[in-house]
């Protein structure tokens, strides 16, 4: 399929998980892709640039060499983001704030940098990556759900404002995936096989999700054959959102 042909993009956390699948996804159906990331390691046709997302001249830099480099910009992929564990109890102030620096900031600091090339491109899309946790009550999740719960209500407002300019923003709502986040915290639990197993049991299908699932969803609504989808939330996550099934005997 070669539905990005001629088409620009920007993924941001762009050098590993999602943002990685995603970005070799919409390389290899035709787009010029720029990575953003803390450490953009990437391999051609991938373009790799160094961007904080919690530093505005950071950010408007790197926006500005990708458009530079790639001759404008159609899509946004804002999937930066860190997790945080915990009731409303176990994180203080500072945690708070950097958690929200990163998840919700982050993406208004790359959405409003792009904005002005977006308005120039005759396919113009933002897709934010959002969660489950945005719509169902996760336990020790407070913070994390905080800010995803803001993403999935800042991708309406931005749907909003920039229909008119022909911008699309929608968001997809992954459920647990098999992340490089996800294998950490893991890593961290006292009995890793039976928290792997208890993250799996809760998702319908029995799995985790994958990132190349979650990347498929996120070129759907970036891609012109979504023309007219905008202000949506794309669920992937097993069913776990809107299916309540019987347990396996």
């Amino acid at each position: 399929m070669s539905d990005f042909e001629g088409l620009t993009a920007v993924v941001t956390g762009g050098a590993s998980g999602i943002g990685l699948a995603t970005a070799l996804l919409l390389a290899d159906r035709g787009a010029r892709v720029a990575c953003l990331d803390l450490d953009p390691s990437v391999e051609k046709p991938l373009l790799g640039l160094r961007a904080d997302v919690t530093d505005d001249a950071s950010v408007r830099s790197a926006i500005q060499e990708a458009a530079a480099e790639l001759g404008g910009i159609d899509i946004v992929v804002n999937n930066a983001g860190i997790g945080a564990q915990g009731t409303v109890e176990d994180n203080d102030d500072a945690e708070w704030a950097h958690v929200f620096d990163v998840n919700v900031q982050g993406m208004v600091r790359t959405s409003r940098a792009a904005l002005p090339h977006l308005r120039r491109s005759s396919h113009a899309a933002i897709v934010n990556v959002c969660s489950i946790a945005a719509t169902a009550g996760l336990p020790q999740r407070a913070l994390y759900s905080a800010t995803k719960g803001a993403v999935q209500s800042l991708t309406l407002a931005m749907a909003a404002d920039h229909l008119a300019e022909g911008i699309r923003v929608n968001c997809v709502n992954p459920g647990t995936a098999d992340t490089p986040w996800i294998g950490r915290l893991l890593a961290k639990a006292d009995n890793p096989e039976a928290e792997r197993a208890a993250l799996e049991a809760r998702q319908p299908t029995g799995r985790l999700v994958t990132p190349d699932e979650i990347a498929a969803a996120i070129a759907y609504l970036a891609s012109p054959l979504a023309s007219a989808t905008t202000g949506v939330a794309l669920a992937v996550d097993g069913g776990m959102q809107g299916l309540r099934l019987r347990p396996r005997s």
